[in-house]
């Protein structure tokens, strides 16, 4: 039994949810009334509701994000049909930003909008003494971060042996790429460097190898960056590994020395390149020095062992489709072992809905609220696109394909896979559940049909 339960519904079950964790871990003298309850999207509603009752709360917190939105809002009307009791609290980028005409929060008691660990503590206080706060939308409020508990005690022995265990050095981005969330952060804050490292080292000491840093901007500020790498090299083992994601255009020699000192299967970086075409980089505020990311590129592939896994996005304003070929192309030639090929989505409450009248865009209004046209991309051309997109994980990013993929691409990748996405699709009319023997057959059909 626990009064208050946090609850999301992650992607899968191997994604451990870090924003849970923050807001138990600072419920204060609340914490031994509360536990956490994590599902999955492929679950059955009236399950997740029946596991939730089983708990006999007062109170359900709901982490609610682009990929659960759906699925929570049919669990959250299940709750009020059977116990409408129960207070329900949202929180999350789903529901912090137009939120006003949402069907969850028609159905929610509250929501808190924005930092959730104070203001979530506060409002359970309230109800739990019978209190009736006196607004149903709560905005967050942003506490120094040194004066957040922070959870990494709350990872179980389980956690650590079969999910990913998400950390964060700091929080918040200086940038501004309109497309992101992030962009509506004033700057990055870190948090207290040693105390950060002491919660890493008992991690480290319990047994966990594989961390997965969520900081948007991890080699922002290099001096910490070294700390940190620095404080993994000194226990580097066989089974290391971390994943963090870079600023491309921001490697100083410094920072590539100790990138050299790690061994191969130790280091991942997640690098958005988004576009390299500097009028759509201008159009969305991104600031980016596109020689200096491909040198370094180039660098980080050639002098070091690091596994690059490099993002586009496709359907940004200004961006047609001849120029996201020739950055495709411009990615390929620098040869990282990942390209993900990204459809622009309009995340709530980003300032690229402010390109919507000029460049014609058009987004899906159901999760996840992909763009369906431009005024330089049709409706056809995104389809397509998606397809490509879902072909290239399969057959460019998979690893299945090193031998072959040089010969699919030859010198003119972007045109040459577009041209096999075409047969594919036309041969196959899918783009999930191939079997592998097939997807073999396929390309190989298809590369003589149409590559030559």
């Amino acid at each position: 039994m626990s009064e208050i339960v946090l609850t999301t519904l992650n992607a899968r079950y191997t994604h451990a949810s870090l924003g849970l964790r923050y807001l138990h871990s600072n419920l204060g003298d609340l914490q031994t009334r509360a536990s956490i309850k994590e599902f999955t999207i492929s679950m059955r509603e009236p399950d997740i509701v029946e596991q939730l009752l089983d708990k006999q709360p007062k109170i359900i917190g709901f982490g609610v994000y682009i990929w659960n939105i759906s699925e929570t809002t049919r669990v959250v009307k299940l709750l009020k049909s059977i116990a409408p009791e129960i207070k329900i609290i949202l929180g999350g980028p789903e529901v912090t930003y137009e939120h006003a005409n949402q069907a969850i929060t028609a159905l929610a008691d509250y929501v808190i909008t924005g930092a959730g660990e104070l203001s979530f503590r506060q409002l359970c206080e309230q109800l739990l003494n019978n209190q009736r706060p006196l607004n149903k939308v709560i905005a967050g409020l942003s506490v120094p971060l040194k004066q957040l508990t922070m959870p990494y005690n709350l990872y179980t022995d389980e956690d650590l042996r079969n999910r990913f265990i998400y950390v964060e050095a700091s929080r918040g981005c200086p940038f501004k790429c309109e497309f992101c969330l992030s962009s509506l952060d004033k700057t990055a804050y870190p948090f207290e460097l040693e105390k950060f490292l002491e919660e890493m080292d008992t991690l480290w000491q319990r047994g966990l190898r594989n961390f997965k840093f969520v900081d948007r901007t991890f080699n922002l500020k290099v001096a910490s960056t070294l700390r940190i790498l620095d404080f993994f090299l000194e226990r580097l083992d066989e089974a290391t590994f971390l994943h963090f994601e870079l600023i491309p255009d921001h490697l100083p020699d410094t920072l590539k020395e100790r990138i050299t000192r790690f061994p191969p299967g130790t280091l991942q970086f997640e690098i958005g390149i988004q576009s390299f075409n500097p009028e759509v980089q201008q159009l969305i505020s991104r600031k980016q020095d596109n020689e200096k990311s491909k040198t370094n590129l180039h660098w980080l592939r050639n002098n070091s062992s690091a596994h690059l896994h490099t993002d586009l996005i496709f359907g940004l304003p200004g961006e047609d489709l001849r120029s996201f070929a020739q950055g495709f192309d411009t990615l390929v030639s620098l040869n990282p072992h990942e390209i993900q090929v990204g459809i622009l989505k309009r995340l709530r409450g980003t300032p690229i809905i402010r390109h919507s009248d000029d460049f014609g865009m058009v987004y899906n209004p159901e999760p996840p609220y992909n763009i369906l046209k431009t005024d330089r991309v049709d409706y056809k051309t995104l389809q397509q696109m998606n397809r490509f997109a879902r072909y290239w994980d399969m057959i460019g990013n998979s690893g299945r394909f090193e031998r072959t993929l040089p010969l699919l691409l030859g010198d003119s990748a972007f045109e040459r896979f577009w041209q096999l996405t075409h047969w594919v699709y036309d041969a196959s009319q899918q783009t999930h559940k191939i079997a592998l023997p097939r997807l073999f057959k396929l390309v190989y059909q298809g590369a003589k049909e149409v590559l030559g």
